[in-house]
């Protein structure tokens, strides 16, 4: 790993780290009669930018959420680094940074503030964190807003100011939940290069998205997941197998190949002059 989480590097050749960063076995999950999670089996490699695809409902979040630690499976077991995720939570999470879905940050500290005491959690000498600080709102387009309160934030700076949180104590994983999501375009150029620089240090990215055109641009390693199962699983060449676009081969891996408003449904009154 580099030094710290702004640091260049080369970049691993694809496919060149055989070990997997997380390994996923039996995960399931129910919420009273719907089942969310459905047996999930999965081993993401490390030092890859990871894409976990599905459509809205498909169990995305939650299977993020048990593989963090933020939510506990009914069955299954998840390690990373080699450390069970709720056997070892504390080994776990010294090694992984997350930016969950709703993220919720502490809205009265400003930025320099909120880095400043995430820093402190991690047990980082100050000094230290102050560097990296510097560094990570300098990066991400910050420098400007660091005294300002991050109640008063952007959706973009919040998006921002989160990736920074996540990634101040260098973690080997990086764990994003829909990180695009509201994000204006030149926020997500910003956010886009850190986890390319990241990801060219050897670490690895796993984030979530139902955009395919952003994940084919971003991605070398995909899952697609569909009612709370994993359809296909791979590097994004073989996911995407003969298919014009990663878009194309999720609507066939979903079943929504072809599909239309609902086939059979009139919509004759739509968009008539009455």
């Amino acid at each position: 790993m580099a030094e710290d989480p702004t640091s260049t590097g080369e970049a691993a050749e694809p496919g060149g780290t055989a070990h997997a960063a997380v390994t996923v076995q039996g995960l399931w999950k129910r919420f009273g009669e719907q089942i969310a999670v459905s047996g999930i089996d999965l081993a993401l490699p490390a030092g890859r930018f990871i894409g976990l695809v599905g459509p809205n409902g498909a169990g995305k979040t939650t299977t993020l959420s048990m593989i963090t630690g933020l939510l506990r499976p009914d069955m299954g077991t998840v390690v990373i680094g080699g450390h069970d995720v709720w056997r070892d939570p504390v080994a776990v999470k010294s090694r992984i940074g997350v930016l969950p879905e709703g993220l919720r940050l502490f809205e009265r500290l400003s930025g320099a503030e909120l880095l400043t005491y995430m820093g402190a959690l991690r047990g980082i000498p100050a000094a230290e964190v102050e560097r990296r600080s510097g560094q990570l709102l300098e990066v991400l387009d910050l420098s400007g807003a660091r005294h300002k309160l991050v109640v008063d934030y952007s959706t973009g700076m919040r998006k921002k100011i989160g990736l920074a949180t996540a990634l101040l104590h260098n973690p080997e994983v990086l764990f994003l939940d829909e990180p695009f999501e509201g994000v204006d375009p030149v926020s997500a150029q910003t956010i886009r290069g850190v986890l390319e620089r990241y990801t060219a240090s050897g670490a690895t990215v796993v984030f979530s998205s139902h955009v395919m055109e952003l994940v084919e641009s971003l991605c070398d390693w995909v899952a697609v997941m569909a009612a709370g199962r994993i359809q296909a699983h791979g590097p994004l060449a073989d996911v995407r197998g003969g298919a014009p676009s990663l878009h194309d081969a999720f609507l066939e891996l979903v079943g929504a190949h072809g599909r239309s408003a609902r086939a059979g449904t009139s919509l004759d009154w739509l968009g008539g002059t009455g």
